[in-house]
């Protein structure tokens, strides 16, 4: 272990988080509230020990995957540690757990919160709860690559510790070329965003937080409510958009440079929203079965919380706990399927699950025709023999986690569907869940073990679980030999 250039990269996300912190400061002043000093004050003091740390640049700035991954678990550790102190001074969210708990889940993007009066937060809290959404979408260790020049090192080793996904590539031959370009795409489709819903009637504030939720798909509403007050124009542009930022940016990239034929060959994109068109026609059928919605209304709702689920922005347009049972069944196997590789969406992936469809039948085959030699393809080309060794063990580590992580919440004695579904919720970086984790509850009547386990999921799930898992390997803190 490198143990030199771990502490420096900590060092910038000290600074880069200093720079984050000011924006909400700035908000409070704007709005006249004291409770931004501590926003300032926090700044401050991270950037003080960031730049103690940096001073002095390591002799040696190679690194290789497992210090990319163990970087990459601090670094999200670091960032939600200091992103919550601000919570605690200003009295927001008083207790440190609670506090923590509700960082941690605006930076992984997952939007369950332990606040229950969120329109008694502060301006500055709102906007710092919103913002790390979109912080965390991209991620952090991403914009660092972005903006920071780190000569030496396999910079790709961070990229693929915290980008979601099977498997990272390129955009371009430079990895720093392709960090600018993928905050290129996902500053635009967010701007975007806010003047689409200033064009709705919110204003800057609403539509900033807002649309810092949908980028990162994240789920932190800024009203008691969620989004059923919002107008129906709004959540139509709220729905497009929380699909938009769960496409492969690869995807995006393709049609920028003009290879919009290879686009259209994205696999995982059309499999992506053929899943949505379905999900949502199959729930918009059941709920005017029971006649819950009129029609334009129903095939919003439908579309709204099917895009807010499977991309786990998380949400709610409607209380969908009190939805029938096939209504929720649907949204609940969306929880897991997720969005695409490559997108700021969490759960298994799409792609995932397209590699497990695709091996099952050539499995089936082999049983038809045991001489046959079949070639798992993806996007046209041969899938590697890595990716899909890599594919199943994810699955298994990702069922072994889950099982856990359910009978360590059971501990609390609560309702097996509310155990389920807090863990389905947080590790698959949702939010919402169902019983009393639904869209209109929250995670504050669990005990801070309990909180602390759901912590450890919604970080483990947005990290592809390996970067937290091998903090906890001894062989991964020995040093290199020179």
């Amino acid at each position: 272990m490198n143990y030199s250039v771990v502490v420096y990269i900590l060092g910038w996300i000290m600074e880069i988080e200093a720079a984050f912190l000011a924006l909400p400061g700035i908000v409070s002043a704007i709005y006249g509230e004291k409770g931004g000093f501590a926003f300032l004050w926090v700044a401050l003091g991270s950037a003080v020990a960031g730049s103690a740390i940096i001073l002095r640049k390591p002799k040696n700035m190679r690194f290789y995957l497992r210090e990319g991954f163990v970087t990459v678990a601090l670094s999200w550790i670091l960032m939600s540690v200091i992103g919550c102190l601000p919570f605690v001074i200003n009295g927001d969210i008083p207790h440190f757990a609670d506090a923590l708990f509700e960082m941690i889940s605006g930076f992984t993007t997952t939007g369950a919160t332990v606040v229950s009066d969120v329109e008694g937060l502060t301006k500055g809290s709102l906007f710092w709860r919103s913002f790390s959404h979109w912080i965390g979408g991209m991620g952090v260790l991403v914009f660092l690559l972005a903006i920071v020049p780190m000569a030496g090192g396999s910079h790709m080793n961070l990229m693929k510790a915290e980008s979601p996904g099977p498997s990272v590539g390129k955009l371009v031959p430079k990895v720093r070329q392709t960090a600018k370009y993928l905050y290129i795409i996902y500053f635009t489709l967010t701007m975007i965003e806010v003047i689409f819903l200033l064009f709705g009637g919110m204003n800057l504030f609403e539509a900033l937080t807002t649309s810092f939720g949908t980028a990162g798909t994240g789920g932190f509403a800024i009203w008691n409510d969620g989004f059923v007050s919002v107008s129906p124009y709004n959540q139509w542009v709220v729905t497009i958009f929380m699909l938009l930022f769960g496409v492969n940016f690869g995807f995006y990239f393709l049609i920028l440079t003009g290879k919009l034929r290879d686009a259209l060959k994205f696999e995982e994109v059309r499999i992506y929203f053929i899943i949505v068109i379905a999900a949502a026609v199959f729930i918009f059928i059941n709920l005017r079965h029971f006649a819950l919605y009129a029609p334009a209304e129903g095939i919003r709702q439908a579309f709204f919380q099917v895009a807010s689920i499977i991309t786990t922005t998380g949400f709610a347009s409607a209380d969908f706990n009190l939805w029938p049972e096939t209504s929720r069944t649907i949204l609940v196997l969306l929880m897991f399927i997720g969005a695409c590789a490559g997108s700021t969406g969490g759960g298994i992936k799409v792609s995932r699950f397209i590699i497990a469809c695709k091996s099952f039948i050539k499995e089936i085959i082999s049983y038809l025709h045991p001489r046959s030699v079949k070639k798992i393809k993806i996007e046209g080309k041969p899938l590697e023999h890595e990716t899909l060794r890599a594919t199943n063990v994810y699955f298994m580590t990702y069922m072994v986690i889950f099982a856990v992580s359910v009978l360590l919440v059971s501990i609390e004695n609560k309702d097996l569907v509310t155990n389920f579904a807090a863990v389905a919720a947080t590790f698959n970086n949702i939010g919402p869940g169902l019983s009393l984790v639904g869209p209109m509850a929250n995670f504050g009547h669990f005990t801070d073990f309990t909180k602390y386990i759901l912590m450890f999921d919604m970080l483990a799930g947005r990290l592809e679980i390996f970067p937290m898992m091998l903090l906890f390997c001894p062989a991964v803190w020995k040093r290199r030999r020179a």
